[in-house]
């Protein structure tokens, strides 16, 4: 996709998102899943930067930093994904509209995000037959300090678009059937439990958790701290 039709495309993303958030419509939202899956997920660097006001140097020394999340395309590319690029600039939006700030409006947005981050309380896993050394312990405390994480924040917005996630992994033969049904009996649930269950150390819970259609929710500053939560 030329250049051009990329930032085109972004635009359209933006604008459907927006449309999203003043008026929620399974409709909408997936003729925008449409359209960044056109896009591969992620946005040139060059195009992120403009969505976001900032020039082109000062979005790779967020980058470098490891504020700003990027990923490797299948051309070799560093480029920034997708919802974490949105959410960024629908942060950004909000601060001028509010009058906080005209400038500079991604340095206050990053240190907020590393405070946020530092309040992430480390998972606690009973020890009796899961020792320090099984396998599987330290993909099991990420993922549980992940969902920890994301619970209190969900809404049902947020759950319909994981519903809609999980079920084109299930038409692409991306995920077992079984497990896409514990989810959709999951989704049924009243909110407080629906955060109680994703959040369980219990066996429903760990299955749940290693098939989530909810990732991409944590902000990069939270997403590498659950990562050091997890070496234990």
């Amino acid at each position: 996709m030329a250049s051009s039709a990329q930032e085109q495309t972004l635009a359209n993303i933006v604008r459907l998102r927006r449309a999203e958030n003043q008026a929620p419509s399974p409709e909408v939202a997936e003729v925008r899943e449409d359209l960044e899956e056109q896009l591969g997920r992620t946005a040139p660097r060059s195009a992120a930067a403009r969505l976001l006001g900032v020039s082109h140097t000062a979005l790779n020394r967020w980058i470098d930093s490891g504020d700003v999340p990027v990923v490797i395309t299948r051309t070799g590319r560093k480029e920034v994904p997708i919802p974490p690029l949105l959410e960024l600039h629908e942060q950004i939006v909000e601060q001028r509209r509010r009058g906080r700030r005209r400038l500079h409006t991604l340095e206050p947005l990053m240190v907020e995000r590393r405070r946020r981050a530092e309040q992430i309380p480390p998972p606690t896993l009973p020890a009796a037959g899961r020792p320090p050394s099984a396998p599987h312990r330290t993909a099991e405390l990420r993922s549980l300090a992940y969902h920890r994480a994301i619970a209190p924040r969900l809404r049902r917005a947020q759950i319909e678009e994981a519903r809609r996630k999980l079920a084109r992994r299930r038409k692409e033969g991306r995920v077992d059937p079984r497990h896409a049904e514990a989810w959709e009996e999951a989704f049924t649930l009243p909110m407080a439990e629906f955060r109680d269950a994703i959040t369980a150390d219990d066996e429903r819970g760990r299955d749940l958790r290693q098939n989530s259609p909810f990732a991409g929710m944590l902000s990069e500053q939270e997403r590498r701290r659950v990562l050091a939560l997890g070496r234990g």
